[in-house]
């Protein structure tokens, strides 16, 4: 089992804070004035102020309107997790030196190399919990030896299993 990769950080428009700036700024003008401040249409004003999803022009233009950075109204989500081959191909394919067909030719190449070179981190023991009615009668020990007997035919099947005997 390989190790846990990093979280990849992907950004997501607040469409609620980007409503509640335009309601804001717009203050006591209607709706159709304010759009024409801002240059577009007064049912996109009124939608994106709503909450609707703007297309990006019209992002840009409201922002501009509300003299704030378009960056202000993106925060950080977390979307997937990205191991370090996922981050290689993808700076592959996003390298402006590269023509598509030789990105893919590397890719495939690192990928194939990352596969047969990476190795599986060893699993983490699980532990054998054994519930016993008699054990607070047993002997002190009995059920520590017992965890360990269990254990050791843990170990031999997973042996077994392994080496396809079972």
């Amino acid at each position: 089992m390989m190790a846990e990769p990093p979280l990849q950080e992907t950004e997501r428009l607040d469409l609620a804070e980007f409503g509640r700036m335009l309601r804001e700024r717009r203050g006591t003008l209607s709706i159709r004035q304010a759009a024409v401040d801002a240059g577009v249409s007064f049912s996109t004003f009124s939608r994106v102020e709503a909450g609707a999803h703007p297309d990006l022009a019209t992002f840009t233009r409201l922002c501009s309107w509300l003299r704030v950075p378009a960056a202000r109204f993106f925060n950080p989500v977390t979307e997937r997790r990205m191991t370090p081959l996922d981050e290689a191909v993808t700076h592959l394919r996003t390298d402006p030196r590269l023509t598509p067909e030789a990105a893919s030719t590397l890719t495939s190449v690192l990928t194939d190399m990352y596969n047969t070179l990476a190795r599986d981190l060893p699993q983490p023991r699980t532990a054998i919990a054994c519930h016993l009615r008699a054990a607070s009668v047993m002997r002190p020990g009995v059920p520590h030896r017992l965890a360990s007997l269990l254990t050791d035919m843990r170990d031999e099947l997973e042996r077994q299993v392994e080496a396809g005997e079972l």
